[in-house]
């Protein structure tokens, strides 16, 4: 400028300099942190999807590219589990990272009172206190009651619904936030926009997303377009369930664009499972979905029940393959708590050592399952368990105790407790061990009766489940 004295003119360039300094150190923190240790984390859930019904899988009806790739750019765990056989227990462990029956949280809430305790602390209250953007998306189904509603449990944001199961075209308890949304087109559809928006508005920060849809689970609603790509399934019922997983596979393909398109794909910590196995019971699949070739299904301690597709991709710091240990979605919890910088309490494992190859031991020493009178323990390649037959047709008693070897029969068709009394008795004593610090469930009827602290162990007689879907 004319007349400006060189003192003055560098006075104006470091007055620039200073505020552009400090945009710079805070953008350059900003991406530190998001590389050293603060990923974004996305918590992917379908609901009652059968455990050949995805592409990774094998299956050859239903195409699943979407979720093909997520499986190809990250680790595909093939014993991965949940640890319970319902909508509801499933979620409240994945939530907490505890085992459910910790915290009496053993079936799906049985009234309008009844869910999630508010004792227990969620992994999004412990993000959203550190700094992270919280969202939920889809199913909630941990409680009614306004002070167990996701915006009070840690979700800064909400769209979705609060029960167990919607209708995919009604909006009517649709709500975002607390407010009743005005239009829907597809549940499905509308859950992986919301997810797309979320992911936008809140890239350069860390942020939580648990993204639960309702697919696969009945009412069985497709749209016409999709059903009409499906034509050659012949079975209707099957045609429908396929359609619903095409419009599962298509809303997480938005996501992961968007992922790509905002530049967060690499850092990015996405993980997928079903919240339990296809419900086939009594030998008519409810909704179309297909377990092979795993036995039982969901409902139940088998294979069928627990046993489900369980994805983790974080292209920044995983290579891509298989992992064939043993795994449960608390895994997901405490991997997550920790890639974020806090530390995991409860009863899940920090999988990345495994997954690096820092530690080649099996993540577990045992898994566990207690859905009242069903149980079951997994230890090494073995599996002892009761389970209600009623599911497969039978009578309706829980029969058990049972040993399988998983390593050679994975459908567990040969009973093994006969010829090796010794592995049944160190199973069932580890595995009264473990419920010595489980609780009597808060709700479920006649399931109450199922031993919590203090319990004799695994109970042999039948009372009919009142955790109804």
């Amino acid at each position: 400028m004319m007349g400006e004295s060189p003192n003055s003119a560098r006075s104006f360039r470091r007055g620039l300099w200073h505020p552009m300094k400090k945009l710079l150190c805070f953008l350059a923190v900003a991406t530190f942190a998001l590389a050293e240790g603060k990923p974004n984390v996305l918590f992917i859930v379908g609901d009652d999807m059968g455990y050949a019904d995805l592409g990774f899988h094998g299956c050859k009806d239903i195409p699943t590219p979407n979720l093909d790739a997520l499986a190809a750019s990250g680790v595909r765990f093939t014993n991965g589990y949940v640890t319970g056989p319902y909508c509801s227990p499933t979620r409240a462990g994945l939530m907490t990272g505890r085992y459910q029956t910790r915290f009496g949280h053993e079936f799906n809430p049985g009234g309008s009172d009844s869910g999630l305790p508010l004792t227990e602390t969620m992994i999004a209250k412990r993000l959203q206190d550190s700094g992270y953007q919280t969202g939920l998306v889809g199913k909630w189904h941990l409680g009614s009651q306004p002070a167990m509603q996701p915006q009070q449990r840690g979700f800064g944001e909400f769209f979705g619904f609060l029960g167990g199961a919607h209708d995919y075209f009604a909006k009517n308890g649709i709500v975002r936030g607390k407010e009743q949304v005005t239009e829907l087109d597809h549940t499905t559809d509308a859950f992986g926009r919301e997810a797309a928006a979320f992911i936008e508005r809140h890239q350069g920060k860390p942020w939580f997303l648990y993204l639960a849809f309702n697919a696969v689970h009945t009412p069985m609603q497709a749209t016409p377009e999709r059903l009409a790509k499906m034509a050659a399934i012949t079975d209707t019922k099957r045609r429908t369930y396929a359609a619903m997983m095409l419009a599962m596979d298509d809303a997480i393909g938005v996501v992961r664009a968007k992922l790509a398109a905002t530049g967060q794909e690499q850092n990015t910590l996405v993980t997928f499972i079903s919240d339990n196995g296809g419900p086939t019971m009594e030998g008519v699949t409810v909704n179309g979905s297909n377990n092979a070739p795993l036995r039982g299904s969901k409902r139940t301690t088998l294979e069928g029940g627990i046993r489900v597709p369980f994805l983790m991709s974080w292209p920044a710091k995983l290579k891509p393959g298989v992992y064939e240990k043993p795994v449960i979605q608390l895994d997901l919890t405490a991997t997550a708590l920790i890639a974020s910088g806090h530390e995991s309490t409860g009863d899940g494992v920090n999988l990345l050592p495994h997954l690096l190859g820092e530690n080649t031991d099996a993540p577990h020493d045992a898994l566990y399952w207690r859905f009242g009178d069903q149980t079951a323990i997994r230890m090494g390649d073995f599996k002892l368990v009761r389970y209600d037959a009623a599911a497969e047709g039978g009578s309706g008693t829980v029969l058990g105790p049972k040993l399988y070897n998983l390593s050679t029969d994975i459908g567990e068709a040969k009973d093994l407790a006969a010829e090796m009394p010794d592995k049944v008795k160190e199973l069932q004593a580890k595995w009264d061990t473990w419920n010595q610090g489980n609780v009597a469930p808060l709700w479920g009827g006649k399931e109450k009766r199922a031993k919590g602290k203090g319990g004799k162990g695994m109970n042999k007689k039948k009372k009919k489940s009142a955790a109804a879907e």
